[in-house]
C-alpha cells in the first residue's frame, strides 16, 4: 500500500507477544530498502523484538543509504550489495556485534549478484540468502539452471556447518515447496518458483536434515510470505509461502517457535523468523 497512511501503520505495526525468555531472529525481504523506509522500516525494526534481521533484495549499496538505515541506533549492521546497481543485495542488522561475516561463495558468477551473508553469533551460524529467481527478463524459465547451481553451491558450502552444529538458513527461497506452500498449485506447475525440479533441490535439503521450522509447528494451508501486487491478491490472500528459516537439527532445538507476519506491510513480502531460546548463541 505504497504511500498511503494505513500503508505506513501498518508498515510500523508492533508484531505479536514474544514467548517469555525468548529472542526473535526474523527475515524480510522488503524489495528496496529505501522504499521500504519510506513506509516505516524503521519503525518496524525498533519494535521487532528481534535480535538479528536479515534483509534480501536491499537493491542498494550502503554509500546510497541514509545514515538511519546504515547504522540504525542500538544495532549493528553489514551490507553486501550487487556489482548491477539497484539489484539483489543483502543486509544485516543485529543487536549483538557479529564475530564474523562471509559474503561470498567464491564462485564469481554467483557472488557479483550479492545473494549472501553468513554471520557467526557465538556458536550459532546464521546465513542470510537471497535465492535466485528461476524466471529470465522475458518471463521464462531461462535462470533455472542458475537458480538450482546456486542452491547446490550454497548447500556444499553449509553442509560441514550443519553437521556439526547450530546453524539457520533464511531468506527469500523463491520457491514453494509443496502445494500447501502457494494458494494455487495447479495453475502454477509450469512456473518458476513451482518447478518439479526447484521444489526438488528445496526437498533435498529437508531430506538431508535441514528443518523448515515454520512447518515443524503449523501444517495448515493459508500462510503466505509474498504476493503479487495485480489484482489485490495480498487482500484476498493469493499468495506463496517462499520465505524460510530452514534449522539444522542442533539449531532446531533452542526454536521454540516460528512465525509469519502478513499484517507487516512495506513490501510486496512480509518477514518471518523463528523465536529462539538465548541459549543458542551460547
Amino acid at each position: 500500500m505504497p504511500g498511503s497512511e494505513r500503508g505506513r501503520r501498518k508498515a510500523a505495526s508492533a508484531p505479536s507477544r514474544r514467548r517469555p525468555g525468548a529472542t526473535r531472529i526474523v527475515s524480510w525481504n522488503v524489495n528496496g530498502l529505501r522504499a521500504c523506509a519510506r513506509k516505516g522500516f524503521l519503525r518496524w525494526l525498533s519494535g521487532s523484538g528481534a535480535e538479528v534481521v536479515g534483509l534480501q533484495e536491499v537493491r542498494a549499496r550502503e554509500a546510497e543509504l541514509d545514515p538511519a538505515l546504515r547504522t540504525p541506533e542500538g544495532w549493528h549492521a553489514s551490507f553486501r550489495a550487487a556489482e548491477r546497481a539497484g539489484y539483489s543485495g543483502v543486509a544485516l542488522y543485529s543487536r549483538r556485534p557479529p564475530a564474523r561475516v562471509e559474503t561470498a561463495l567464491g564462485i564469481p558468477r554467483f557472488d557479483v549478484e550479492g545473494r549472501l551473508q553468513l554471520a557467526r553469533f557465538g556458536r550459532l551460524w546464521i546465513a542470510n540468502v537471497y535465492f535466485p529467481k528461476g524466471s529470465g527478463r522475458e518471463r521464462d524459465n531461462s535462470r533455472v539452471p542458475y537458480k538450482l547451481d546456486f542452491y547446490r553451491s550454497l548447500f556444499d558450502r553449509l553442509e560441514p556447518l550443519r553437521r556439526r552444529g547450530r546453524v539457520l538458513v533464511m531468506g527469500d527461497f523463491n520457491t514453494a515447496r509443496e502445494e500447501i506452500d502457494l494458494a494455487r498449485p495447479r495453475e502454477n506447475r509450469g512456473t518458476s518458483g513451482f518447478l518439479p525440479e526447484e521444489r526438488a533441490e528445496l526437498s533435498r535439503w529437508i531430506e538431508a536434515g535441514w528443518v523448515d521450522s515454520f512447518r515443524h509447528f503449523e501444517r495448515g494451508p493459508g500462510h503466505y510470505s509474498w504476493w503479487s501486487q495485480r489484482s489485490g491478491a495480498r487482500e484476498r490472500n493469493i499468495g506463496w509461502r517462499i520465505d524460510y528459516v530452514l534449522a539444522s537439527p542442533a539449531a532446531m532445538r533452542c526454536v521454540r517457535g516460528a512465525f509469519v507476519w502478513p499484517e507487516v506491510r512495506g513490501s510486496d513480502h512480509c518477514p518471518v523468523g523463528v523465536e529462539v531460546s538465548p541459549a543458542i548463541f551460547e
